[in-house]
């Protein structure tokens, strides 16, 4: 389905570039990819990458931060970036014809920051961890992480500490990007109206000055915690639940019926929680499921908001449709209709230079598989009833599952968690130091 098979090499210094080009379009867009993400995090470190991926656009010795706006404002494109647990990545999307243009601004911005107005960023990363405090709903993912990875960077929030955001010093964060921002450790991922060749011809002399060597050691194995309560009180109009617990890693051959199963669960309006909470008993606005899943972990997740008085029926609910998923073949309707959303969101998105980029740069930094359209599509076809249930019963049922909670009042949040999950209703909950969500 796509116009060609993605393109990979490797230069002499170990950049990776990867592209896959694509017939009548007019833009391109390019991603520098670097292998690093919360999850190389010291507790000392927490939230580097992401203050680090700030600080790339305050400026180098060649552009101002002021400058390196104009000049992207003046593309007329998109520029941005993202940090996450395993990589962080700068992107760009603009006319083809901008791509030379942009490309340098871009690699001197990855190369020599100078990591002017430090302590004024670091206000801006302190509002930004204050906002997201002050959101219960984001806030309570987090919260799950921690049960299900206790005292690891898994379970610490991404966007990291304000303490640490406020303290770190200026020679900690040069040391930390000299030590991941080199070669071995970046890929440059593009899609669109490219040739690969002169990307790659790019590349190498815009980012001939990047550092060599190895590439950064893996971070330490992820451990899973047995089933944990995280509970937290604090003014809230609606109670906010996730239940949730190991999952697969990235690279297990399982991951496609996976998203099948979590499709009909929770990730559609036909799915069964989103008809069963809230279309037949309108009990939220709010309710899903998603997974997530890395080299050698992974997590599945049920998550939930609703007023006080609904949440234990809301609860049960839950509770029954995740045992019904490992009791009850799928029946074949609503096998196919989660087959084609998957397969018709994935056709969708090849239309799309910035997905495919996305694709292609996490395959590659993470060094996951990296597979066609095509061999995706044949891989979900594959997916059998067997196959979901096999899975609810691994990963699904509720007493492997830890539970995270906030709302007013914990009597009725634990009373609520006991139709779903008794074996944590109960529980002295996780401490949440300060530092876990916000300072």
């Amino acid at each position: 389905m796509t116009d060609d098979r993605p393109r990979l090499d490797t230069t002499s210094r170990g950049l990776r570039v990867v592209s896959e080009p694509m017939s009548g379009v007019r833009s391109v867009a390019l991603g520098i990819w670097i292998g690093v993400g919360s999850r190389f995090e010291t507790p000392a470190q927490a939230g580097v990458s992401h203050f680090l991926e700030h600080l790339l656009f305050k400026g180098t010795p060649q552009y101002s931060a002021e400058q390196i706006a104009q000049i992207f404002d003046g593309f007329g494109g998109e520029v941005n970036a993202a940090t996450g647990r395993d990589y962080t990545v700068v992107y760009i999307r603009v006319l083809d014809e901008i791509l030379e243009r942009g490309m340098p601004v871009i690699a001197d911005m990855l190369i020599r920051p100078t990591f002017a107005d430090l302590d004024q960023e670091r206000q801006v990363v302190c509002e930004e961890i204050a906002m997201y405090a002050d959101d219960p709903e984001d806030q309570v993912h987090d919260m799950l992480a921690r049960a299900i990875f206790p005292d690891q960077p898994l379970g610490r929030p991404v966007i990291g500490t304000a303490d640490v955001v406020r303290t770190i010093p200026h020679a900690d964060i040069a040391a930390y990007h000299g030590a991941h921002y080199r070669a071995p450790n970046m890929v440059v991922a593009a899609s669109g109206n490219i040739d690969h060749d002169a990307l790659v011809a790019l590349g190498n002399r815009l980012l001939a000055d990047l550092p060599g060597g190895d590439a950064p050691a893996s971070p330490d194995p992820a451990q899973y915690a047995a089933p944990r309560l995280a509970l937290l009180e604090k003014p809230t109009e609606q109670v906010h639940l996730c239940i949730g617990g190991p999952g697969l890693t990235r690279s297990d051959p399982r991951r496609h019926a996976q998203a099948v199963l979590d499709t009909m669960l929770g990730g559609l309006m036909s799915s069964r929680l989103f008809q069963e909470v809230r279309e037949k008993r309108g009990l939220a606005y709010s309710v899903g499921s998603y997974t997530a899943g890395y080299a050698d972990a992974g997590q599945v997740v049920v998550h939930l908001g609703t007023r006080e008085d609904n949440l234990s029926t809301c609860c049960e609910v839950i509770g029954t449709e995740l045992r019904r998923l490992r009791d009850d073949p799928v029946d074949g309707i609503e096998l196919r209709r989660a087959k084609d959303h998957l397969k018709g969101r994935l056709v969708l998105s090849t239309e799309s230079p910035g997905t495919r980029m996305n694709r292609l740069g996490r395959a590659v930094v993470t060094d996951s598989e990296m597979l066609t359209i095509d061999e995706i599509i044949d891989r979900v076809e594959a997916v059998e009833p067997g196959d979901i249930q096999s899975l609810a019963d691994e990963f699904w049922q509720p007493e492997h599952m830890s539970v995270a909670i906030v709302g007013t009042n914990q009597d009725r949040m634990r009373s609520g968690i006991a139709k779903v999950a008794p074996h944590v209703a109960d529980a002295t909950p996780i401490p949440l130091v300060e530092e876990a969500v916000a300072s």
